[in-house]
């Protein structure tokens, strides 16, 4: 019997499993071309080294990122030249401008969201806040409900510096919150800027290129709740099993410190294979918690977050995946780059608009510091 055998009641909602109410993004104004990258970038931060020039250059057409977004402009360049300026304390200035940005991308893919939820904004019961790009007290997920304006007793949660996989992390706790308190609603916003880690170039940090060829900013949200209304909320996707787990002593692999500097990020190059020998033992392990045996892989949808083109790459190989599975993924990527937490939004978004592609039953996964896997193993509602 395989998957779709197994699992009944293609498009029923199971009593109390959390579903995906709605969907949202937000964006900051500067749109930065992939091709133009590399000669603004040195331009921006007066350095004329034609190795890493050249360096830059090969990334840019290995990461497959055609467009991102940026909250880092000429104007705040201006107002900030420090911030090109390697050596100088500038977390103070960074946070500023950090702080500032991602409460307004946050509050405005919330809003979009609320919107295509249709329900009164009163209704939202508890929020979780993701964010890898600030550091404040209070935090970041008290300044977006007072910019959406909820009730002070809204329930709040805050998940700081999970990185990649926090998007995923974020659905999984609010999949707990909603299917644990009845007729809750959950918001959950991420928001992320690269500004907090934007430095010049150096021949002491290559892997800083990277980052600057891949990382896009941007917000994303969702609703999320049990039980939903007939007539009133549309459910997109409902929640079934959620697992985390990390790998011991990779700890190192995904490295990032905050410092007088900014945050320092550093990316081991045994990145996508550790993930490559890990995933198929992580998707079997979220597979057969729900009762199911087999291992029909291209039966599934797959929702990935797109760290980089070599995860997808060595995930699609090790799981001998059709080249269709990952294509929201990709175009994610190529479209946004890789946003941390949170593209798995934009790729969710994709995959609706791709209903050819999409099947009843998929994983939602992200890979993170620690090294943390999340899996979500997920029922599509579309269809």
């Amino acid at each position: 019997m395989g998957i779709l055998e197994k699992m009944e009641g293609r498009n029923e909602i199971n009593f109390g499993n959390a579903t995906i109410l709605a969907l949202g993004k937000a964006f900051p104004h500067q749109l930065v071309m992939q091709e133009f990258l590399v000669d603004g970038y040195f331009k921006n931060t007066n350095c004329d080294d034609p190795e890493l020039k050249q360096r830059l250059t090969r990334l840019c057409k290995t990461t497959t990122v055609k467009t991102r977004y940026v909250v880092m402009s000429e104007e705040i360049l201006k107002k900030y030249p420090e911030l090109a300026v390697e050596g100088l304390p500038t977390v103070k200035q960074r946070l500023d401008i950090c702080n500032a940005a991602v409460t307004e991308m946050a509050i405005e893919a919330s809003q979009s969201c609320i919107k295509k939820w249709g329900r009164p904004i009163s209704d939202i019961t508890h929020v979780v806040y993701v964010s890898s790009s600030e550091a404040r007290l209070p935090g970041g997920d008290l300044y977006l409900a007072k910019g959406l304006g909820l009730n002070p007793e809204t329930k709040r949660v805050m998940l700081y510096f999970a990185g990649c996989s926090g998007g995923v992390a974020g659905l999984r706790v609010a999949k707990d919150i909603a299917e644990n308190n009845p007729g809750s609603r959950v918001l959950l916003a991420t928001s992320e800027t690269t500004i907090i880690g934007f430095k010049p170039p150096s021949v002491d940090r290559p892997y800083d290129l990277v980052g600057v060829a891949l990382f896009g900013d941007g917000a994303g949200a969702m609703i999320i709740g049990s039980n939903p209304i007939r007539d009133i909320e549309r459910p997109l996707f409902e929640l079934h099993t959620a697992i985390q787990h990390f790998l011991p002593d990779t700890e190192k692999i995904i490295d990032g410190r905050l410092t007088e500097e900014g945050i320092s990020f550093k990316l081991e190059r045994e990145l996508p294979q550790i993930i490559e020998d890990n995933i198929e033992d992580f998707c079997d392990k979220l597979i057969n918690m729900s009762g199911i045996k087999d291992r029909e892989y291209n039966k599934l949808f797959w929702a990935v977050h797109p760290g980089g083109p070599a995860i997808l790459n060595r995930l699609e190989k090790k799981l001998d995946l059709s080249p269709d599975k990952l294509s929201a993924s990709r175009r994610a990527l190529a479209d946004y780059g890789n946003a941390s937490s949170n593209t798995i939004v934009y790729v969710l978004e994709y995959m609706l608009e791709e209903k050819k592609d999409i099947t009843d039953w998929g994983l939602i996964l992200a890979f993170g510091p620690g090294i943390t896997f999340e899996g979500i193993l997920t029922k599509n509602l579309t269809i």
